[in-house]
């Protein structure tokens, strides 16, 4: 790794500055949108007389498998911080199992060893199919052969039946030939693996958005306390319902649990070790609640076993879900921190306790710890601990005061902050809240405005994904508010939309041009920044947003 080359263009006078809105993206619905709905003069000003466009954040923008995937603050700024993009999700899972680092890790073998102490069952439960949107069951097939080999006498799979992703009504195929491998693991008596319990995925256990938590409280039901229908095989339950409901798809399909001599062949238990497989974490968010969750109040859970949970991924990195999981962040190097570092930049990264992590660990590479300690300085403001709503300014204030005094420092070349409001108000689903949070976001974003007019800085303002843009569930064709009982259905996950971003020099110093290509994610963030900077980006990274020249 080398400095950076420095261009015609010296940098202005003042530091470059990013402001990461959390959560704050381009609703597509008027209704829900507590962004379009908020007070926000000076982002409406930055529309009007800055440079802007909007980029994506989620999906394939960000390294997730499809573009139906939720983007979420840790890939967000892994992409913002390195410049590009990195394999998440089911790219990271199939890595991880081909190598074996997946095997080798503390969470596996967490699972694996408590079984062999307690002589106990290793519970699998996810979504059966090879759709590769929320899992993929040559993962399921790659665990358990790992945990044969590793001794574990007894496994038990759980199966939400998709027909979503894949086939309407191909639940059939799926269990066949995954029986026969199961049989193909238990030749020899050394083993006992088999499934245990299912349903369609949309009648229990996935549900998302706090939708439907009687969903949850139905897969759990099944899946640890083996209440439901019985059945000698899932072959069986699948031609029983069908035949009940003729026309019925996969996704829809009852709980039902499987028995041998009426005898539930696999409930979860005390000292059992539990395993979520998706890896996608919308669905996953619910039900890992359910085990984890000491105070949860959606749904009674007595008996609640007490088990080893892990997930395949972390589903929320703001909730820290699941507090166990298989498959690490990739390994990310030569971020612009780094860059920066090498180069001699003296740069500030700043944000309250909810997001410190991020501007630090997540945006330099998921990497602990300073690359130059006498050019670096990070500044953590302690979060107040106290539900969101009730407080949705948070810490705005108090880091705007700090990136001020920053500013008119003139120590920083480069200075990074995260405004946690849109996001983790955006969370609670309180729409009132969320909507006083983005404006918290914007009155800020004023005085920082000001500060970099009066030191002849650059101002580049931004967001990691959406959240306080979509706070209500619609429905997909028709645009409309979904509503429950004559209630609107509040949507409290992170959205889909793109976000915005706004370059704003106002100096003029550099001749900036909007490049006309289309379709950039916020991994351009990162090139657009050492440009303006005065730097020319690495090879590999994204392209800039805009182009930079010198004027004069």
């Amino acid at each position: 790794m080398h400095a950076l080359k420095k261009t015609p263009y010296p940098g202005p006078k003042g530091p470059v500055v990013l402001v990461i809105m959390d959560g704050i993206g381009i609703g597509q619905y008027e209704e829900g949108d507590a962004v379009r709905s908020a007070l926000t003069p000076n982002l409406d000003w930055l529309k009007t007389n800055a440079i802007s466009s909007q980029l994506q954040a989620h999906g394939t923008a960000v390294g997730l498998p499809s573009d139906e995937d939720m983007g979420n603050s840790e890939v967000g700024h892994n992409a913002i911080g390195c410049g590009r993009v990195f394999a998440q999700g089911a790219r990271l899972v199939n890595d991880a199992i081909a190598s074996g680092s997946m095997f080798q890790g503390p969470v596996w073998k967490k699972q694996i060893a408590n079984c062999l102490e307690h002589q106990s069952t290793l519970h699998f439960l996810g979504l059966f199919s090879d759709g590769n949107v929320h899992s993929h069951m040559d993962h399921l097939k790659a665990m358990l052969a790992r945990a044969k080999a590793e001794g574990v006498r007894r496994a038990r799979v759980h199966i939400l039946l998709d027909g979503r992703d894949v086939g309407e009504t191909s639940a059939i195929d799926y269990v066949l030939p995954f029986e026969k491998f199961l049989s193909e693991l238990n030749a020899g008596g050394r083993t006992d693996y088999r499934i245990a319990s299912g349903g369609g995925r949309m009648n229990i256990t996935m549900d998302r958005y706090n939708a439907n938590w009687d969903m949850v409280r139905r897969g759990w039901d099944t899946h640890v306390r083996a209440v439901g229908p019985r059945f000698t095989s899932a072959r069986e339950a699948i031609e029983a319902f069908r035949r009940d409901k003729p026309g019925v798809i996969d996704q829809d399909l009852p709980a039902f649990v499987i028995a041998e001599n009426d005898q539930p062949v696999g409930p979860i238990r005390d000292n059992d070790s539990v395993i979520f497989f998706n890896f996608r974490g919308d669905r996953a968010i619910e039900i890992t609640r359910a085990f984890e969750d000491d105070h949860l109040t959606e749904f009674d859970r007595a008996p609640r076993p007490k088990v080893a949970y892990a997930g395949m991924m972390q589903y929320d990195g703001d909730l820290k879900l699941p507090r166990n999981f298989l498959v690490d962040p990739p390994a990310i190097a030569d971020t612009m921190g780094e860059y920066l570092s090498i180069s001699g930049v003296r740069q500030m990264a700043i944000s309250e306790t909810q997001k410190y992590g991020h501007v630090t660990y997540f945006f330099n590479g998921n990497r602990s710890g300073k690359f130059n300690e006498a050019l670096e300085d990070y500044q953590e403001i302690p979060s107040d601990i106290l539900p969101f709503e009730q407080r949705p300014w948070m810490k705005g204030a108090e880091i705007t005061d700090a990136v001020l005094e920053a500013i008119a420092a003139n120590q920083h070349r480069f200075i990074r902050l995260n405004f946690p409001n849109g996001d983790m108000v955006g969370h609670t689903g309180v729409y009132s809240a969320t909507q006083i949070a983005v404006e918290t976001v914007d009155l800020c974003l004023g005085r920082i405005l000001a500060a970099v007019r009066e030191a002849n800085g650059i101002l580049v303002v931004s967001a990691d994904h959406g959240n306080a843009d979509d706070m209500y569930e619609h429905d997909k064709k028709s645009g409309k508010v979904r509503t429950e009982n004559g209630r609107i259905k509040v949507k409290t996950s992170h959205s889909l939309n793109p976000v915005p971003v706004y370059i704003y020099d106002p100096a003029g110093t550099a001749r900036l041009k909007l490049r006309s290509k289309q379709g950039l994610g916020i991994s351009s963030l990162a090139a657009t920044c050492l440009s303006l900077l005065g730097f020319e980006p690495p090879s590999g990274y994204d392209p800039g947003i805009v182009d930079v020249g010198a004027n004069g």
